[in-house]
């Protein structure tokens, strides 16, 4: 049965809390998975989540801290001890060791660092603070199994029976030369069938996806969905096998890439949440909000150009809105397929020929959605001629509209911009000014004021 926060768990659990009940509340807990222990502490008070934290053994407090919400996370370790906090890390892997590690300041890193008992575990986590958390290097974690390719079946069963201790789910073997670099995978079957006077690189498996750990956490994600992996080895320069990147890592990145790109495509200029205060949202949004607000201007001041019109042909200004919207809706699609082709990459070939193909689908929806609209202002306006230009003015709007969605984010990509940039208020604005200048020229051009 799938887990449910309601209102009168979260009484029953400040209640045990306020009578100080630990067996009833640690029951009430040991029953729970860890994540939806994480769900509660979220909503509960500070202090009453820290009471839970302080509770909670060692094992599941270190898995709790790494679902709570960072802010909530931010605010318990400041309340414990490096003793405290150091016996959380020893029970987590080295890749989330680092993670929460990373998020203390400098000085308390150090004294963490020093009270971590497994000095083994503590040297590895070290190095991977090393690394930029956006990397494959940040990414990932030390645990793993590997086997030399000059090892005896009969060996290689020891040695993994030794490193499966300190691994939590085996998703892989790995095979290495005596220098430790990544030559091969290897087949638990294989290990099976085989004699135990076999070697190991009789049987090992030669070809092995893999990423280096300078690789962006984004390239790591487009691999492991490419061939469908549940975890990826990571090297380094020199080809050695250092580290493994497991799925549960690249699920939080797709999640935090997803919300980073939604929100920029809502004019969202940083990673901001509902929670925040105020002033960090308002500095989140206020950018495009002024961009918007330029643009804006731009339009009424294309508008002012052709003043004539407003006198001679009111019914033209009836439309303006109309082709505003469309021009603003056409470049947010086109971009936005564009945009997420980029960030599955699934976008092949140059950018002529995707620029030729949005041209022939503009033309074909331009050429339904301008017919439709010629019907409709010439019933409005009983002025073929005014029907004419508004429905002209349209077709042209779509399909300037749809060239400048496809166009900008390639354009972005191709110069190391994040595309996402390109969707929401960038292409809304820009396809605004474009729509209204185009509709106002051909109108004028074609009925003549």
């Amino acid at each position: 049965m799938a887990f449910e926060l309601t209102n009168e768990l979260l009484e029953q659990v400040i209640a045990h809390i306020e009578k100080k009940e630990n067996s009833k509340l640690n029951e009430l807990l040991s029953e729970m998975h860890h994540a939806d222990i994480a769900e509660i502490l979220d909503e509960l008070s500070f202090d009453n989540a820290v009471y839970i934290i302080r509770l909670l053994d060692s094992e599941t407090t270190s898995e709790v801290l790494m679902d709570v919400d960072e802010d909530v996370r931010e605010k318990v370790l400041q309340q414990l001890s490096a003793k405290e906090i150091a016996e959380e890390i020893d029970e987590l892997d080295t890749d989330d060791a680092a993670d929460v590690i990373s998020e203390l300041p400098e000085e308390r890193k150090q004294e963490v660092i020093q009270e971590i008992e497994d000095k083994e575990h503590a040297k590895e986590i070290v190095e991977l603070l090393r690394y930029d958390e956006d990397s494959a290097g940040g990414l990932m974690g030390k645990e793993l199994i590997k086997v030399n390719e000059n090892w005896s079946i009969l060996g290689c069963i020891n040695k993994m029976r030794e490193q499966a201790e300190e691994v939590t789910r085996v998703h892989s073997i790995y095979v290495v030369d005596d220098d430790g670099k990544l030559k091969g995978r290897l087949s638990l079957k294989d290990v099976l069938m085989a004699s135990t006077t076999c070697k190991i690189a009789d049987i090992a498996i030669p070809r092995v996806d893999f990423v280096e750990v300078n690789d962006s956490a984004e390239d790591v994600a487009n691999t492991m969905r490419k061939y469908d992996l549940e975890a990826i080895p990571v090297v380094d320069e020199l080809g050695i096998l250092v580290g493994r990147i497991t799925i549960d890592d690249i699920v939080d990145v797709i999640k935090e890439e997803a919300d980073k790109d939604y929100q920029m495509a809502a004019g969202i200029t940083q990673d901001v949440d509902s929670d925040d205060s105020i002033w960090e949202l308002t500095k989140a949004r206020l950018p495009w909000l002024l961009l918007g607000l330029l643009g804006g201007f731009s339009s009424a001041s294309i508008m002012g150009l052709f003043d004539g019109a407003l006198t001679n042909y009111p019914m033209l200004f009836l439309f303006t809105p109309l082709i505003a919207a469309m021009a603003g809706n056409v470049g947010v699609q086109s971009s936005a397929i564009i945009v997420q082709g980029l960030a599955n990459d699934d976008i092949k070939g140059g950018v002529t020929k995707r620029l030729i193909k949005e041209l022939f689908l503009a033309m074909l929806n331009g050429l339904v959605l301008a017919t439709l609209l010629f019907l409709f202002s010439l019933f409005k306006t009983e002025n073929s001629v005014m029907a004419l230009a508004i429905s002209i003015s349209l077709f042209a709007v779509i399909i300037v509209a749809g060239l400048v969605g496809t166009f900008i984010p390639l354009f972005l990509d191709k110069r190391g911009i994040d595309p996402a940039i390109a969707t929401g208020p960038f292409i809304t604005t820009s396809n605004d000014i474009f729509g209204i200048l185009i509709y106002f020229w051909l109108s004028k051009t074609i009925i003549g004021f």
